[in-house]
């Protein structure tokens, strides 16, 4: 029991005395250890893991672009003809499809220019109609065969204006050299003097123009 009691003593007086060591010591004691330990690591380390260890720490090297065969080239030269080929039809479609729309349209406005080119000039001409039928009325009442002339002669210089306005002028005939452009002689008489040989003696029919083209001859009488 002596016994006993004596090694539970010490051993609470060396527990007491672990506790009162220096903390330096403790720290000291913790840094071997762990050289100690990192030491034995490095020592059993195998040639093997410091390859694997190096070959981790590089770099993986790309692969070499593998180069393409004689076949090869020539089966991505034939793929790109054939987009290009692709390419190209598209276009034509395209523009083929466009000029045919532009035909169409050109068609269709040249055929409306030609039922209604003449639109503009009949819608002039609708006043002297209808001064015309005035003129008519009035000549069944009328007595003064004056007035009436009169309002023929206001009806005609009217149209001829309009005509003038549209472009359409007529043909001068008097006393002019004979002009195959512009003048049909249906007949030769004899000038009555020297000066009109030649030159135009009278007009059978007048003549006109549109925009100085001639759309009717004048018929005249030429002297000789």
């Amino acid at each position: 029991m002596i016994m006993k009691k004596k090694m539970k003593l010490n051993f609470k007086q060396n527990k007491k005395q672990r506790n009162n060591m220096n903390s330096e010591e403790q720290k000291e004691e913790m840094k071997n250890e762990v050289e100690e330990a990192a030491e034995k690591s490095v020592e059993e380390l195998t040639p093997e893991d410091e390859q694997s260890a190096a070959g981790e720490s590089q770099p993986e090297a790309e692969e070499p672009e593998k180069e393409l065969t004689p076949e090869e080239k020539l089966q991505a030269e034939v793929e790109k003809l054939q987009a290009e080929q692709e390419e190209m039809k598209d276009k034509y479609l395209r523009l083929s499809a466009e000029f045919d729309n532009y035909r169409k349209r050109t068609m269709k406005e040249k055929a409306e220019l030609i039922l209604n080119g003449g639109e503009k000039a009949f819608k002039a001409i609708l006043p002297v109609i209808d001064d015309m039928e005035r003129a008519l009325a009035t000549m069944e009442k009328a007595t003064d065969v004056d007035a009436v002339k009169e309002g023929v002669d206001l009806i005609y210089n009217k149209f001829i204006q309009i005509l003038g306005q549209n472009g359409v002028h007529a043909i001068d005939t008097k006393e002019k050299e004979l002009d195959t452009d512009f003048h049909d002689a249906i007949a030769i008489i004899d000038a009555p003097s020297e000066e009109l040989k030649g030159k135009i003696l009278d007009c059978v029919e007048t003549g006109y123009t549109l925009n100085d083209k001639v759309i009717r001859h004048a018929k005249v009488v030429v002297g000789k």
